[in-house]
């Protein structure tokens, strides 16, 4: 092995214990019996217990979840209409509409958090999980819409054709024809939404009602308190769950490429 190539695996490794290390002390953490993280470590699964029996944190990932649910459900609809739309029709303003998309990812949530405030409050909603659950869409619709887009960017229109020339309607191209090539890119699309979703913590925070929290907000609001081992079991089951999912879907899908 070259000079160079070693050089850049040990660079490669040095940056994955840069960005996994704190995961890995939290996670072996959140099973040391001493809520002061006291060595020599102690194996105990005494803040797993204290987690489920906390109706709290239980209470705020129920409604996180069910939260990110609804978002993705709506999200990935539209967007995946709107993605269909802008690749098929030519219409007056197209191209701004397209440049509007990009804001939404770039403008600092705390500005949008606190526009989306002012907002709801000015039309009559105010705060609460209606507020939450729009505010999540508006965030999340981007991304379905760019990843969509992406992935029909790479779609033969003469398929659409051969299927009309055969007598196929409208609505037989989109769901046999149209639907399963951009498959991947709406479930991809599904997943950005749901991550969105789950982790906001800055509209969340603008937008939940007092103890109506989700569970990025109620983690803060602990923290602010007073840090507990509690917190490090239930983020531990969140990237647990989270890197399953993502092993399953690079397992099973193809994304556009080989398995």
């Amino acid at each position: 092995m070259s000079p160079i190539a070693l050089l850049g695996r040990i660079w490669l490794v040095l940056i994955l214990i840069f960005l996994y290390a704190p995961i890995l002390v939290m996670a072996a953490m959140s099973f040391n019996a001493s809520p002061f993280y006291q060595l020599p470590f102690e194996y105990s699964s005494k803040w797993y217990s204290d987690m489920a029996g906390n109706e709290q944190i239980v209470t705020a990932a129920i409604r996180s979840v069910l939260i990110a649910c609804a978002v993705t459900v709506i999200a990935t609809a539209i967007g995946t209409a709107a993605s269909v739309a802008l690749f098929r029709y030519e219409f007056r303003g197209k191209k701004l509409l397209q440049a509007l998309l990009f804001p939404p990812i770039a403008i600092p949530w705390l500005i949008t958090g606190t526009a989306m405030l002012v907002f709801f409050f000015t039309i009559g909603i105010g705060r609460g999980t209606p507020a939450v659950i729009i505010g999540h869409v508006a965030l999340a619709l981007p991304y379905v819409i760019v990843t969509v887009t992406a992935r029909l960017s790479s779609f033969d229109v003469t398929l659409e054709e051969a299927a009309r020339s055969m007598g196929a309607g409208a609505w037989t191209v989109l769901r046999r024809v149209t639907l399963p090539w951009i498959a991947p890119g709406i479930v991809a699309g599904a997943l950005f939404a749901f991550a969105v979703s789950f982790d906001q913590f800055v509209v969340s925070y603008f937008l939940s009602k007092p103890g109506d929290s989700t569970l990025p907000v109620l983690i803060y609001t602990a923290i602010r308190k007073g840090f507990t081992p509690e917190i490090n079991a239930i983020s531990t089951i969140i990237i647990a769950i989270s890197m399953a999912v993502m092993f399953l879907a690079a397992r099973y899908s193809k994304f556009g490429g080989d398995r």
